[in-house]
């Protein structure tokens, strides 16, 4: 009999236990936002607390180590290890404003992008790692190679547009053609101007006229995406899309 209760099964113990509290007594559960460096409306992850009698228990996450010494990153991105200097492999999670450190924004002003590109490039270039295992070398090709584009694209406010309308699920197409007639018989026009410009100045006149309605229209899209107005942000994008390829047509015949 006595070996019998000592097999008590869990479940049962804990049915016993739970009947022995209040019948108000329900557990707290709160979900609390763990510090993030990205800008809503990306919502981060979370650590879950569950409070017992004013105790609190923190489940924390498991953090990436090093693949070399296993050391925790000390910041985030974690693209090169702190401690051993050895560089990691590629995280996809991890989007381009992330890798220089940035919020999430369209407003680039003051964020020395160029000088952070030339930071993460002395350290991850192929070329300082030559001595080392195939396996870092073909991360920091990897790495480099991510770092490249992730510039190019913040480089440029068409390409930044779009990258952050992706991040929002906003996918822009942009092969499309032009269904709105103004803009469709704008284009029309400019190009026929740029056909029978003559001469550099002609030329010159066309491009700076361009690149204040590109100016005009990333304002646009700036303050539309500010708003999380994506329809009237799409709408500057197929605008500075078109004038951006004027724009190549005309440095082309300069």
């Amino acid at each position: 009999m006595w070996k019998n209760r000592l097999y008590t099964p869990l479940s049962t113990v804990l049915r016993r236990t739970l009947r022995s509290f209040p019948q108000h007594f329900t557990p707290h559960i709160t979900i609390l936002p763990r510090l993030h460096r990205a800008s809503p409306p990306f919502a981060p992850s979370s650590l879950a607390r569950l409070q017992f009698f004013g105790k609190t228990f923190c489940s924390k996450p498991s953090l990436e180590t090093c693949w070399v010494c296993r050391a925790a990153p000390h910041s985030a991105p974690f693209l090169v290890c702190d401690s051993c200097r050895c560089i990691q492999p590629v995280d996809a999670s991890v989007d381009y404003f992330q890798i220089f450190g940035m919020e999430r924004k369209y407003d680039l002003e003051g964020e020395n992008l160029e000088g952070k590109y030339k930071g993460w490039q002395k350290k991850l270039h192929p070329d300082l790692v030559h001595s080392k295992s195939q396996k870092e070398r073909d991360f920091a090709a990897d790495q480099s190679a991510r770092v490249i584009d992730a510039y190019r694209t913040l480089s440029k406010p068409l390409s930044r547009g779009i990258y952050l309308l992706k991040l929002y699920g906003v996918e822009i197409d942009e092969e499309q053609t032009i269904s709105d007639p103004e803009l469709l018989a704008e284009i029309m026009d400019i190009r026929e101007d740029v056909e029978d410009a003559s001469n550099s100045e002609a030329l010159n006149l066309i491009l700076s006229q361009m690149q204040e309605k590109m100016q005009n229209w990333s304002n646009a899209f700036s303050h539309a995406f500010q708003s999380q107005n994506f329809e009237e942000a799409k709408l500057a994008i197929r605008r500075m899309t078109y004038y951006t390829r004027v724009i190549d047509e005309v440095v082309k015949k300069l």
